[in-house]
């Protein structure tokens, strides 16, 4: 039987999208965070050195990192539906997106996410200002503009098609959720992104998608609802 180790609140929550997705049986575990850092509890650590989630545990095989967990899944119990044939231009798509939602987007999320906890964690008073000086700065000269460019890019790139690989749903896009999900806390997408606001209004109105919630428990991303 396959384990899922999901954390609260985290990508761990795309992992029981994609199962139920694909219809795979599976156990899952569930971990709440630290109810002052947000932090992973350390018996994660027992599973994996790291002590974070997802990481999933299947025939006695673990494997950890959203994108090799959906990888593995895919390769191990897709029938050919959630992935487009290998070579084509779909295919390359395919696996663009599956590095790009971790390697290019989440970090500015993670970037924006740090600098907002720097500018309203308690602090003497005479430090505020220098704190809050250094994190405008951060996000004048690199954050802002950075976020606009990709949000820009993945808003153009779902006004030329429904899903990130085409016309067809696919397993990049149970990748690319958490990344838009993390950007819907940051920005007003229905004003601004309409295309990606669609993407989730669609995405959460799939089954699978809301069965995933009924395993998972809550879901709030990043201090805001995210389902």
């Amino acid at each position: 039987m396959l384990t899922v180790h999901h954390l609260e609140n985290s990508r761990s929550q795309r992992i029981l999208w994609l199962l139920e997705e694909l219809g795979v049986e599976y156990e899952m575990k569930r971990y709440g965070r630290d109810k002052q850092t947000s932090l992973a509890p350390p018996e994660l650590k027992d599973i994996h050195p790291l002590g974070k989630a997802p990481v999933i545990v299947d025939n006695g095989v673990t494997v950890a990192e959203s994108g090799a967990i959906i990888e593995y899944l895919v390769h191990t119990y897709d029938d050919g539906t959630l992935h487009p044939e290998v070579g084509t231009a779909e295919w390359r798509s395919y696996i663009y997106w599956m590095h790009y939602a971790e390697g290019t987007f989440m970090p500015l999320m993670i970037i924006s996410l740090i600098l907002g906890r720097i500018e309203t964690s308690p602090m003497p008073f005479f430090v505020r200002p220098i704190a809050k000086g250094i994190a405008g700065k951060v996000r004048a000269s690199y954050l802002d503009a950075n976020v606009t460019s990709n949000l820009d890019f993945l808003e153009h790139t779902l006004s030329q098609s429904k899903w990130f690989c085409g016309d067809r749903f696919t397993a990049a896009d149970v990748q690319m959720s958490f990344a838009l999900e993390a950007a819907e806390v940051r920005t007003n997408l229905a004003r601004e992104y309409p295309h990606l606001a669609d993407f989730l209004i669609t995405i959460r109105a799939r089954p699978a998608y809301k069965a995933a919630l009924d395993r998972g428990g809550h879901y709030e991303l990043m201090g805001t609802r995210a389902d």
